[in-house]
């Protein structure tokens, strides 16, 4: 029998997001793997109590020393519970946490000094120590089923956010990360040195786990609890697997996996119950992120599952250096306190060209706004340097329950544009939701509520 013009087309669609996603598997194949001798360094032998109010810094630094100048190994948490500050990996270390291990890292900020090189929401300076930190390693790991306990929470780290309009916390106008954020980032819009980006009265949470500029990086089988901020944020790094990880923190910023400017990322069989996004993929703010140029590309994220969070699959906010092959397959999100399915947000301050997305095969239980793409985020149009999407290919999209489909506000003088939906199905949903400024979606098998929709 002939095949229908629909047919046909629907036959071409799918061959050729085969051959997109055979980019996929050889970015896999691509990643350098992490590889560690046969030795263990059990923090205990070099002084590690799991004794309450005892504090295991320094063992846990002789350690990791120990085994980077033995020439690699595992660095062991055994089980118990280990009250820590800041935790320094080096190269050929892989801190291990064995089951019922915890790691309970301090509140107190002076135990994350001193300041170090970092990133925060996508700007430079010299700040407070992530929790597990990393600059210019090579073939690092945290591993193991144990709990890394950062502690936040209404009274410890979370109220450094400020007034926020869903705070918890008794709002203190002294700790308010406005008294830093605002001169960071005016700091950055105007070029100071990097070095110059030091301040005395710091109320910038830091992130949980933060290798900066490492190559083969691992991150496989812990839970993460209560971060101060974002949970794994790899910054200017290549070659990340983040494999297996539980990210459960409900505070503010609590974003579970960050990568930033980072080339070739698996992320893979992990669960996020978070308090902000998911999965967010980024590559610096505004005149920060332009200065260092630096995209996040080759990107993998497949068989996740995705509770709360403001969002699931996330390109944004601070995209500046632009995003480029991203691949997402096989997850599952749902829950009433998911906003958003698939988000990029951007503006035209932040700017970015973000092409070749593509997501498939993705079931969404329920969440608020299905497909989002958002050019108003934050300062709005108030910029020059115009958002470009390009490429963003969604199919085998199933939708139990949504408030509304689709949320898309491009700008009058750059619509949004190159998005292909194929084989996209709503099944409940209460509205269409918002198309502005949208010059051209491509569509083949696009359902809403049991109607075929043409857009």
């Amino acid at each position: 029998m002939a095949l229908s013009a629909a047919d046909r087309q629907n036959d071409n669609v799918a061959s050729a997001d085969e051959k997109q996603w055979q980019q996929a598997d050889a970015i896999i194949a691509g990643i350098a793997p992490t590889e560690f001798p046969a030795r263990d360094f059990l923090i205990t032998s070099y002084g590690a109590k799991a004794d309450k109010g005892f504090d295991n810094t320094s063992a846990i630094k002789a350690a990791i020393a120990a085994c980077n100048s033995a020439g690699g190994g595992r660095v062991v948490v055994p089980m118990g519970r280990f009250e820590t500050g800041a935790v320094h990996l080096l190269s050929n270390v892989n801190l291990h946490l064995q089951q019922n291990a915890v790691l309970s890292f301090y509140t107190d900020a002076k135990h994350y000094l001193p300041y170090v090189m970092t990133r925060w929401e996508g700007v430079e300076l010299m700040g407070y120590s992530p929790l597990i930190y990393a600059f210019e390693q090579q073939n690092i790991a945290v591993t193991g089923e144990g709990i890394l306990e950062g502690n936040g929470s209404n009274s410890q780290w979370w109220p450094w956010k400020g007034d926020w309009e869903r705070r918890s916390w008794d709002y203190d106008a002294r700790v308010d990360q406005a008294l830093t954020r605002a001169p960071l980032f005016e700091m950055a819009e105007r070029g100071a040195p990097v070095s110059e980006r030091v301040f005395a009265q710091n109320f910038l949470r830091p992130p949980f786990i933060q290798p900066y500029g490492c190559k083969r990086v691992l991150i496989d089988g812990v839970t993460i609890r209560n971060s101060p901020f974002w949970l794994i944020n790899p910054v200017l790094s290549e070659d990340v697997v983040v494999r297996n990880v539980n990210f459960i923190s409900y505070g503010p910023n609590s974003d579970g996996c960050n990568p930033e400017s980072c080339n070739r990322v698996l992320i893979e069989n992990c669960l996020f119950d978070t308090g902000d996004d998911c999965i967010a993929l980024k590559s610096g703010r505004n005149n920060d992120g332009r200065r260092l140029a630096t995209p996040v590309q080759n990107v993998v994220i497949q068989d996740c599952v995705m509770r709360a969070g403001h969002g699931g699959v996330v390109l944004g906010s601070e995209i500046s250096g632009g995003a480029r092959n991203i691949f997402a397959r096989r997850c599952r999100m749902s829950s009433p306190n998911l906003a958003r399915g698939i988000r990029i947000k951007t503006n035209s301050v932040r700017g970015g060209l973000i092409e070749n997305i593509y997501i498939r095969d993705i079931e969404i239980g329920e969440v608020k706004d299905a497909i989002v793409i958002n050019f108003f985020y934050e300062e709005g149009d108030a910029g020059q340097f115009m958002p470009q999407v390009k490429n963003l290919h969604i199919s085998n999209l199933q939708v139990k329950k949504a408030e509304r489909a689709f949320v898309l506000r491009g700008f009058e003088r750059a619509p949004i544009n190159g998005v292909s939906l194929h084989n996209v199905h709503f099944k409940q949903t209460d509205s269409l939701g918002i198309l502005e400024n949208v010059a051209q979606l491509d569509q083949v098998d696009l359902t809403l509520n049991g109607q075929e929709l043409k857009l």
